[in-house]
């Protein structure tokens, strides 16, 4: 039976005492072996099973990554529930659409979480019970009392479940079993609700045999040893990325998943992933574009504080690396690589392996979801010596459906199709693409979603013939490797219809210049393309003082050459048609934030919540067709204290 519990079964006879899932206590790490996570889910799903409910009853967990997330789930899915996976980066008002929609039964929720869904506790229509993993200090205990959450018929302790649970099965022991008789394949596991960067969030269903396929496919395109690896889990529990690549694959291959230490917080998470590196020595990372672009601003950074020598030596060495790699598939010649071998080693020596040291001593390579990486990433991380392979994929396939890998690989694409996917890519509902044409990427395979939940319309649009259309635009390249070029959704249009992905001129912008953290270009049939920047306030500041800039109309001619240097060959990589290139860009003085909501839980922007957000400074640049407007001289002027 290909299910998430066979999984677990297998691995608990297969690594029985081998850590499975680690946390940081104030004693150090602590472990729980895979043996030690099938018997506590066991436990916690008699008590599941106990409570006056049905099979396919929603479960929602609201919670950072821990141990008990992923042992709670176990839980459920034993005891034929459904898990409701959701990010602590939603808004407090985010949360109970997600909950009315799937009419959640429990909610499971941590310390950090709690206030988020108490916020807004009247707006939740089911008023779930709150299982709580962290008992509650007096003043959560109290607001909770105000708002009618009293223990017992509101809310219930994990610890007090885990007593609950171990008692019930001493009376019936096979309980547990009984109900994993009763699982099948294309039983729902979760629903997963989309980040909605192109519109609201869909309830995404998938199964048993989607998640079993996609993480033995994972496993096996990645050629990953039995039983040696370990990884430190930094991304959010609630994406299929992390479910499938971590809890699951570690299943199938005895991975060892360290937390990232949460205990101070959300804003803690990232300050304590440098420490908790170190700590774990992880043997491959998960990552996303925004997460792996701070390491590299941070190196970078580092690096510049070490002297003009150290310096010099290590971008020679970074510049001879990404010579040296090519385009990962294709190698230079061989006098290329004699020519750029020496420099390389002795950076290699003498700087990278210092660097690298911030990943572990142990680090092979990272794993790139969530967003489409820069390729200027991928050359710099490959050249360190810590590459991140790219990937494509998306929640409705659970969610890999390429990635490049260590054996096999090229940068700028998204790889090879995984083993278990069939995939086409289509120019229109009848005409397949050729090699180099770009047409919507169409899927088919165990992998593949049941549907949208409660959303028969959705689910009909997106499943054709057992096909699933995502609506993300690629093409095949000349040695087969995936291109994915943009969202068709968030398509740019022009005034004469003609339609663009806005994907690649910004990576164009990026790649040229390091003077911006944010580009969303933009086109709604309008006479010229137009776009959203936040400036990387580090890079620019040393940008003005190297050129003795004080003026802000000064400093706003550097910005406006550093956006247009992808303009120059080679400089942006791919060449942006002049038709579609920005006429114009607005400074946004504040950087996108999840706060707001214009960046999602796997740091992607959310266009239309950008676009929402600053409709009125999109509409002056039409009205204005003009860079040294004022408002652009106001934001330099504010940012960085000039005249």
């Amino acid at each position: 039976m290909r299910t998430i519990v066979t999984l677990l079964h297998q691995a608990e006879k297969r690594y029985g005492d081998r850590p499975y899932l680690t946390t940081k206590t104030d004693e150090g790490w602590s472990p729980i072996s895979f043996h030690s996570a099938d018997t506590l889910s066991r436990t916690a799903a008699a008590w599941f099973l106990h409570q006056k409910g049905k099979r396919g009853d929603r479960v929602a967990l609201l919670a950072e990554g821990r141990p008990e997330w992923v042992i709670s789930e176990f839980a459920m899915i034993k005891a034929g529930l459904v898990s409701v996976p959701l990010s602590i980066k939603l808004l407090s008002e985010e949360v109970p659409f997600r909950l009315n929609h799937s009419s959640c039964r429990y909610v499971v929720l941590s310390r950090i979480t709690l206030g988020k869904l108490l916020d807004t506790w009247k707006q939740v229509e089911t008023k779930p019970l709150l299982i709580l993993l962290d008992d509650p200090d007096d003043d959560e205990h109290n607001r909770m009392e105000g708002l009618g959450i009293t223990k017992g018929p509101g809310w219930i302790s994990w610890s007090s479940i885990i007593k609950e649970g171990r008692l019930l099965l001493e009376a019936e022991p096979e309980l547990v079993e009984q109900s994993e008789a009763l699982i099948a394949e294309d039983d729902t596991v979760n629903i997963c609700y989309t980040s909605g960067t192109t519109g609201n969030p869909k309830g995404i269903m998938l199964t048993h045999l989607n998640y079993w396929t996609n993480a033995n496919d994972a496993v096996n395109h990645f050629k990953l040893p039995d039983a040696e690896c370990e990884t430190l889990v930094i991304l959010p529990l609630d994406h299929s990325f992390a479910h499938t690549v971590a809890i699951y694959a570690a299943l199938a291959r005895g991975i060892t998943l360290h937390f990232v230490d949460a205990r101070g917080g959300s804003m803690s998470i990232l300050r304590n992933i440098p420490v908790n590196l170190t700590e774990t020595n992880p043997t491959f990372l998960l990552t996303v574009p925004a997460l792996s672009g701070n390491f590299m601003k941070k190196i970078i950074h580092g690096i510049a504080q070490q002297g003009s020598l150290v310096e010099k030596l290590f971008h020679s060495g970074i510049t001879a690396g990404i010579v040296l790699e090519g385009d990962g598939f294709h190698k230079p010649s061989l006098s290329t690589r004699l020519r750029y071998t020496p420099i390389h080693r002795m950076a290699k020596a003498l700087v990278f392996n210092k660097v690298k040291a911030i990943f572990g001593n142990r680090i092979g390579f990272c794993v790139g979801g969530g967003a489409l990486l820069e390729v200027k990433q991928q050359q710099f991380f490959a050249a360190l010596g810590v590459p991140i392979f790219q990937g494509y994929g998306l929640t409705e396939a659970a969610p890999i459906i390429s990635a490049n890998t260590p054996h096999r690989h090229k940068y700028g694409t998204s790889g090879s199709i995984m083993p278990s996917v069939t995939c086409k890519i289509m120019k229109s509902e009848t005409e397949e693409a050729k090699v180099g044409e770009i047409g919507e990427i169409v899927i088919k395979g165990d992998n593949v979603m049941k549907g949208y939940y409660r959303n028969p319309e959705a689910s009909a649009e997106a499943l054709r013939d057992g096909w699933l259309w995502t609506g993300d635009l690629a093409a095949y390249d000349e040695d087969g490797f995936l291109v994915v070029v943009g969202r068709q959704k968030a398509l740019l249009i022009s005034s004469d219809g003609e339609k663009y992905p806005p994907e690649e001129i910004e990576e164009a912008i990026s790649n040229a210049s390091d003077a911006f953290n944010h580009i969303m270009v933009y086109n709604e049939q309008r006479k010229f393309t137009t776009a959203l920047v936040t400036l990387n306030e580090e890079h620019c500041r040393q940008l003005f003082y190297r050129e003795g800039v004080q003026e802000a109309h000064k400093a706003l001619e550097l910005i406006r050459e550093e956006f247009f240097r992808f303009k120059e060959a080679g400089r942006g990589g791919k060449k942006v048609p002049s038709a579609w290139a920005p006429a114009f860009f607005e400074l946004i003085g504040k950087q996108f934030d999840e706060k707001e909501g214009l960046i999602n839980s796997t740091m992607k922007m959310v266009r239309y919540k950008v676009t929402d957000r600053y409709r009125d400074r999109i509409e002056a640049m039409y009205q204005d067709e003009d860079f040294f407007n004022q408002r652009n001289i106001e934001t330099l002027q504010k940012l960085f204290d000039l005249r």
